[in-house]
């Protein structure tokens, strides 16, 4: 707790007026002794009759601050270790709060305020407000703000995520509602920006270099440890934190953003711009867009490009949701092209599918057209696997097949109906009956059964009951078409005239 200015002026009393030590004017205060210490010390006078004990650490105080002024970022644990060794009785409690007083303080830096020109430059940095739960996803809300330095116009927009793709459309979306770029972008060490940094050797991003070279500004990186060179952006993300975004609901990000650009406009532009008092921001923008470089016909492209694998199913995974593709497309490298509202199948060059972005996750985006037509292939390729069964197990019926399509019979109730009778009456019954049905010039399943029908009551047999086998069963009892041998009978005559 504070001390209060009186008891701070009761203390000096005490202490240079009545020479009462430290220990007596704690316990007649109630405080801790170190808050008088540190009166007393913060008052600048000498201590009046203060006598200094002999302590313990003493003998050791050379050792211990020499180490420390070569290395002050040396933990006290160990440097109690150090002179443990030498011979130090103490406690490591009281050497710790003991050395506390003899470790060198860092010297308070100034720093300069920096002043910049109008259109010369923005300060971009992101903030992290929260998460937001979309469905069954928990994805970060990340507030791109970009800062005019001059004038103080901020830009905002809310993401969810800051990766690469974000990071472009932030700046895209920036320099469009400025009307124009500033000639120099300061950046944080973030990796969007920088990759590799040793010392004075920076390695950009080449995205980022890409599109500094679209927009012709000069991106440059703020020094290790000096938040005060872009002092500009951080104090406009608290000014966001506490003016805009505490306290604010909405239902979804477009919302929010629609929100914020209202702000920007209105509350915020209408503050006063620190770099001349007489104006406000909004006024002061006014001036400074005038400085601002033309911007290039095109906007740089910011689309999301991702090389997916498309598996067995009509589906590619993109940002933990699967979105639908034609059958055609399966098993195949394809190629994602996403915004945030629309995501692109392509195929090379093709478009194959568009959706609307889903940020939820395990969601299946489907387009009812890809899979009603993978739905009618499945029922046409099942006629086509049916049809070749019968024809391999009834030759004969290759004829009444084709005559009953010039008929205009359906094929695959056609292939059923005959596949039905096949299981009933075996294959010699079912060609007779064909060859009948063929012979009075009727291709249909109906004068089949008749004729099998007529062929059982002029045997007297009785009537076929159908017998259900398992799949594997039916499949080994699947008659196998005999072959020509008369070639491997060659082969024989010709080993017999070489010997």
């Amino acid at each position: 707790m504070a001390l209060t200015p009186e008891t701070e002026a009761q203390i000096l009393r005490y202490h240079h007026a009545e020479r009462w030590p430290i220990g007596t004017i704690a316990t007649q205060l109630q405080v801790h002794r170190d808050s008088v210490a540190r009166v007393l010390a913060q008052a600048g006078l000498p201590r009046l009759g203060v006598v200094r004990r002999p302590c313990a650490i003493d003998p050791y105080l050379p050792f211990i601050l020499e180490t420390l002024t070569q290395f002050p970022r040396l933990r006290a644990s160990r440097l109690y270790d150090m002179v443990k060794e030498r011979g130090y009785p103490g406690r490591p409690d009281h050497f710790r709060h003991l050395i506390a007083h003899h470790r060198p303080r860092p010297k308070t830096e100034a720093y300069l305020r920096l002043r910049t020109l109008p259109g010369e430059q923005m300060q971009i940095d992101w903030g992290h407000f929260g998460h937001l739960e979309i469905g069954r996803a928990r994805r970060p809300l990340m507030g791109f703000v970009a800062v005019l330095s001059w004038s103080r116009q901020i830009f905002l927009r809310f993401y969810l995520g800051a990766h690469m793709e974000n990071f472009l459309r932030g700046h895209v979306g920036a320099v469009t509602a400025w009307g124009g770029c500033p000639r120099v972008a300061l950046y944080d060490n973030l990796k969007s920006a920088v990759l590799e940094r040793s010392g004075n050797v920076i390695r950009f991003h080449p995205t980022l270099l890409a599109l500094a070279g679209h927009y012709r500004y000069d991106p440059r990186p703020v020094a290790v440890a000096r938040g005060n060179e872009k002092g500009r952006v951080e104090r406009a993300i608290r000014y966001i934190r506490d003016a805009f975004f505490a306290g604010r609901t909405f239902k979804d990000v477009d919302e929010l953003n629609a929100q914020a650009d209202a702000w920007v406009l209105g509350l915020a532009g209408e503050r006063r711009c620190p770099e001349d008092e007489t104006l406000t921001v909004s006024e002061a923008f006014a001036q400074e867009r005038e400085r601002l470089l033309d911007l290039p016909g095109d906007a740089f492209p910011t689309d999301e490009i991702k090389a997916v694998s498309a598996g067995k199913t009509p589906y590619v995974r993109f940002d933990l949701n699967d979105y639908s593709i034609p059958h055609t497309c399966v098993a195949r490298t394809l190629t994602v092209a996403a915004s945030p509202r629309e995501v692109r199948v392509l195929d090379g060059q093709a478009v194959i599918a568009t959706h609307p972005r889903s940020y939820d996750r395990r969601q299946q985006i489907e387009i009812p057209e890809h899979i009603a037509t993978l739905v009618l292939h499945k029922h046409q390729a099942s006629a086509h696997r049916g049809t070749d069964h019968l024809v391999q197990a009834v030759p004969a019926s290759r004829d009444l097949l084709a005559q009953a399509v010039e008929r205009g019979e359906p094929l695959g109730r056609t292939v059923r109906a005959l596949a039905d009778l096949l299981e009933r009456y075996g294959v010699a019954e079912l060609t007779a009956a064909i060859a009948e049905a063929l012979g009075r010039g009727v291709p249909h399943p109906n004068a089949v059964r008749l004729a099998l029908e007529r062929r059982r009551h002029s045997d007297g047999g009785p009537p076929p009951l159908p017998v259900h086998l398992p799949d594997h069963v039916k499949r080994r009892d699947v008659p196998v078409r005999p072959h020509n041998l008369d070639d491997y009978d060659t082969l024989m005559e010709n080993d017999h005239d070489d010997c």
